[in-house]
């Protein structure tokens, strides 16, 4: 397949590099993934986010998971290929599905993908309103350093819920939590923080994760 990107950041002299993939919902021009990109950029880290097919197919429904996982490998490789660092050197993650999406082929049982960590911007842990749907069945496969982004009021999976199913998680898990934020990264006004704030902060943890590694 033939995938639609954007490219961040230099292509010369850097020993790590980020893939963020986007949610179900949205492109890669959605605004967390632009405001993490330029986060590292200004770190002088690079970035490559991507349109999923259905996405430049104009279709709103996502493609099926095998699709989905085979983009997210072209996608790595593609980053690779550009900056010149093996897999092993790229942090991969995104938002929702695309964080998802990229835990999955981290944690592949029979063909992982290497990478140096996850990003994982607002998991979805479950279908709202269906704690019982629980997608976390590949996290014991998952051996590498991980952030979770998450919203204190994502209906996708309140902070107790995700942090009982990262204990799975074999790799370090680390957090930043978004006080009183839904799945989108909307804190309530009452919180004080608005979502420009909100994001920015996000994109911080986001660069403190990347180049820590």
């Amino acid at each position: 397949m033939t995938l639609e990107i954007e490219y961040q950041g230099p292509k010369r002299g850097v020993d790590r590099a980020v893939l963020l993939a986007h949610g179900a919902g949205a492109d890669m021009h959605a605004v967390t993934l632009t405001t993490v990109a330029d986060a590292l950029a200004d770190a002088r880290v690079p970035s490559l986010r991507f349109r999923f097919p259905y996405r430049s197919a104009g279709r709103r429904a996502p493609d099926r998971p095998p699709v989905l996982a085979a983009a997210v490998r072209e996608a790595a490789a593609e980053l690779a290929r550009r900056t010149r660092l093996p897999p092993e050197r790229l942090v991969l993650g995104g938002r929702s599905m695309g964080g998802r999406v990229c835990s999955l082929v981290v944690g592949h049982d029979a063909d992982p993908l290497p990478a140096l960590g996850l990003v994982l911007l607002g998991y979805p842990l479950h279908p709202p309103g269906k704690p019982d749907q629980v997608r976390s069945e590949h996290f014991p496969r998952l051996r590498v350093p991980c952030l979770f982004v998450h919203g204190t009021r994502d209906a996708f999976g309140s902070p107790d819920e995700l942090r009982a199913a990262a204990r799975k998680v074999r790799g370090r898990v680390s957090w930043h939590w978004i006080d009183t934020a839904d799945h989108g990264f909307e804190p309530l006004k009452s919180s004080g923080l608005t979502q420009a704030e909100a994001l920015a902060g996000a994109a911080a943890a986001v660069v403190d994760f990347v180049t820590s590694r």
